[in-house]
């Protein structure tokens, strides 16, 4: 048995290693399994993982712990990758920190880093919908594999998509008709755009997702496979009868499943989201109406000053620049990380088109109209990518007898996920982001601790609970939920040891980054006693005195 566990350790050592050496593409369910099972067999002291659920699709939601000893006793951090099912790359974030974590593990300050914190990263909330990346019709989806009925006539799944033109892929079609709302972009006429009625501009295409009208209502493509999307299904700012959402907050398996979990873990300090949400390239902003209301829609001015300290490091470590603006989602899991939840709650999708420049040797022009598929086009041809746009192309189409429509456009998933051949740098900024992060936590120190002799037998003693992190103990918001641990400071004291004033166990509030709260007792007797303060966000800490 000794022999075929060591033969079974040394074939996943090696599996991982010619996996990261080979690896070409995003993992599909069953790589990334065999990446959770290799890092689980390798660090056997630093890494224990499980299935946390299974889909309605029968995927399982995978869970790492990371960190030595006791990892539920220390401060942690929260990964969440897969949140979105069009976002492959924030799994492989999700993911590759884990592993670009361990393979650092013995460098002292990682090593170190784990003996003090934990890591608790969810790879994959979206297995479901990302997997349809590698189907053989690849489209891009958002939902689990719960049936629907998104139009609402009583039927489920009855109007997906259809790859008309055999491409293996579902792209765009555009139909010429004077009635439509599109036009062609003047920049780029591989690219549509809206036409701007306040400017006197027609359209002349109707432009729709690939497919046919299966239940002729009219619509295409609106009640197809993928169901109910993970990032519209938390409680916060939850819509019904939004497509994609369910019918009701937190109603699949693997929203309740790591709700759940979370819950329990008071240790978590801080929530990481590889998303389409980004309050990491620009911070929130304190909105005092927003905290005015019965429901807050808004950060506290204090939680605000902590996301700008983080975003400020973000910048700095991960160098990214001219982020696009991003409106979160109703049902979003990074809202709720903050809202709901009470941690600070950070998302970045951690990549997005670059901002093409005018090649002049190219003749290129600077373009007139903002739009991201011209701009992408132009990126990509700089990138030497050429193989990510479909030409229009005529095709017969049963809805539109006797009318020009064609089947083309820019492939699916491109604009949110680069190419592979740019992952690993991109986890490696962000590996060093959540390293940085880290080194940012909440820590309870005991300074100052003075002891002064008032009258024969009393003795004053007094000292300073600080905060020498950069975060505070637990957010502002925290206060309002009544749900996250508050800081316990107690005194051990013996049998021949009187309190006169000062209470020999107590509650702090939350201490912010760089502060601290100031204690005193007066404590009548002699001999030693232990003071300690401790929270499951920032650890125990203790100091002996003598009176």
């Amino acid at each position: 048995m000794k022999k075929l566990y060591l033969f079974k350790l040394l074939f996943l050592f090696i599996a991982g290693n010619v996996f990261a050496q080979n690896q070409q593409d995003y993992s599909n369910n069953a790589t990334l399994a065999q990446r959770v099972k290799t890092l689980s067999a390798k660090y056997p002291q630093l890494v224990k993982s499980k299935t946390l659920t299974q889909t309605v699709g029968g995927k399982e939601i995978l869970m790492l712990t990371i960190g030595s000893g006791k990892t539920e006793d220390k401060p942690a951090i929260v990964v969440v990758g897969g949140v979105e099912g069009k976002h492959l790359l924030g799994v492989e974030m999700a993911i590759g920190f884990a592993e670009k974590l361990l393979a650092s593990s013995a460098v002292d300050s990682v090593k170190t880093l784990l003996n003090n914190q934990t890591f608790y990263v969810f790879p994959n909330m979206s297995p479901d919908a990302t997997e349809q990346y590698f189907a053989k019709v690849k489209a891009e989806r958002s939902g689990n594999a719960t049936k629907t009925d998104d139009d609402r006539d009583g039927r489920e799944n009855e109007d997906g998509s259809e790859d008309l033109n055999g491409d293996g892929k579902i792209t765009w079609m555009r139909i010429a008709n004077p009635t439509g709302k599109y036009k062609l972009n003047t920049d780029d006429p591989r690219s549509m755009l809206l036409a701007d009625a306040t400017k006197g501009e027609n359209g002349k295409y109707i432009l729709l997702t690939e497919g046919i009208d299966n239940d002729k209502d009219g619509e295409f493509n609106e009640d197809g496979e993928g169901g109910v999307a993970f990032n519209k299904n938390s409680s916060y700012n939850f819509k019904p009868f939004v497509a994609g959402a369910g019918e009701y907050a937190v109603s699949e398996k693997e929203n309740r499943a790591l709700l759940d979990w979370l819950f329990d873990a008071f240790n978590v300090y801080a929530v990481v989201t590889f998303g389409p949400t980004n309050n990491l390239s620009t911070p929130v902003t304190f909105n005092p109406q927003g905290i005015s209301k019965r429901i807050i829609t808004g950060w506290f001015e204090a939680d605000a000053k902590a996301n700008a300290l983080v975003s400020e490091r973000y910048n700095k470590i991960t160098k990214t620049k001219d982020a696009p603006k991003t409106a979160a989602e109703s049902g979003d899991f990074s809202q709720w990380g903050y809202f709901h939840y009470g941690r600070l709650s950070f998302s970045t999708p951690g990549w997005w088109v670059p901002k093409a420049t005018p090649d002049t040797a190219r003749k290129e022009k600077k373009f007139v109209n903002e739009d991201a598929v011209a701009n992408y086009l132009r990126w990509a041809g700089g990138q030497g990518i050429t193989d990510t746009f479909t030409p229009w192309k005529a095709v017969n189409h049963p809805d539109f007898p006797n009318q020009t429509v064609e089947v083309g456009g820019l492939d699916p998933f491109v604009l949110i996920n680069p190419p592979y051949k740019m992952v690993d740098g991109i986890v490696a900024k962000h590996t060093d982001f959540i390293v940085g992060l880290a080194k940012m936590a909440p820590q309870l120190e005991l300074i100052n601790v003075k002891t002064e002799k008032v009258a024969d037998g009393l003795t004053r003693v007094t000292l300073n609970v600080m905060n020498t992190g950069d975060l505070p103990t637990y957010t502002k918001i925290g206060d309002r939920s009544y749900f996250l641990k508050k800081i316990m400071v107690k005194v051990n004291s013996n049998a021949n040891q009187t309190f006169v004033s000062g209470r020999k166990t107590q509650t702090l509030e939350s201490i912010e980054g760089k502060g601290y709260k100031e204690l005193t007792w007066l404590i009548k007797g002699s001999g030693k006693i232990t003071i300690e303060a401790c929270s499951p966000t920032t650890g125990s800490k203790s100091v002996e005195v003598s009176l």
